[in-house]
């Protein structure tokens, strides 16, 4: 797996690079950088942040939203 120019290489696996996903607020505001996930599927790294407080390597899954 390739690294991407600009991404920082993942640490846990030493394969992917962390990409960085955005959301939106409650009230639509957009949030730059909510999460960063680790682009090696099988390594499932990911650091967020929730309501003002960064977790990481919480299992993530697919919103049906």
């Amino acid at each position: 797996m390739a690294e991407e120019p600009g991404f920082p290489k993942c640490l846990k696996c030493d394969r992917g690079c962390l990409i960085p996903l955005s959301d939106y607020g409650r009230e639509g505001a957009p949030i730059r950088y909510k999460a960063w996930v680790c682009s090696n599927p099988e390594c499932g790294f990911n650091i967020r942040i929730d309501n003002g407080e960064i977790t990481f390597g919480r299992t993530i899954g697919q919103s049906y939203k």
